[in-house]
């Protein structure tokens, strides 16, 4: 699925929508160049799972745990250069009960699941534009029967 998304808002908005469809166990990876609007959208699915305190990049802690309805492990694998870096984190441990979001994730963290959602958002190159362009394959079981034409803005 493809979508045009105008506004950072309206990014946290289908953050949102996507985390009505998050279960515990789910794996989603965002990709994007810096400032693409990853940590943007992981404020909406923090925002749509009930999360309590804000949701910021964890660029320099690499993961933060945030409660709610779900609990969230948010990653940012900006710095990690290796799948064995990932492994040292131990993030497969609380896979099963949480929903696990992981920045910079893409070629790091497939072996985390075999189902997973991967988004991955594009910038304009021109800087003053908002606009930005989300492409979102599901992959895996557990995403093959998840209809995702809902997250189109309502």
């Amino acid at each position: 699925m493809r979508l045009t998304v105008p506004t950072p808002e309206a990014m946290r908005e289908l953050g949102e929508r996507l985390a009505g469809l998050l279960m515990p166990g789910d794996l989603v990876v965002l990709s994007g160049s810096l400032g693409a609007g990853k940590t943007t959208l992981a404020q909406g699915i923090g925002r749509g799972l009930g999360v309590e305190g804000a949701v910021v990049s964890p660029t320099f802690v690499i993961a933060r745990v945030h409660r709610g309805r779900l609990p969230l492990v948010h990653v940012d694998a900006y710095r990690l250069s290796s799948i064995e870096e990932v492994d040292d984190l131990d993030l497969d441990a609380s896979t099963e009960e949480s929903v696990t979001l992981v920045e910079w994730g893409e070629g790091l963290v497939e072996g985390l699941s075999g189902a997973r959602l991967e988004v991955q958002i594009r910038r304009p190159d021109d800087d003053a534009d908002e606009t930005r362009t989300v492409q979102i394959n599901g992959t895996g079981d557990r995403w093959s029967s998840v209809e995702l034409v809902g997250l189109e803005r309502r």
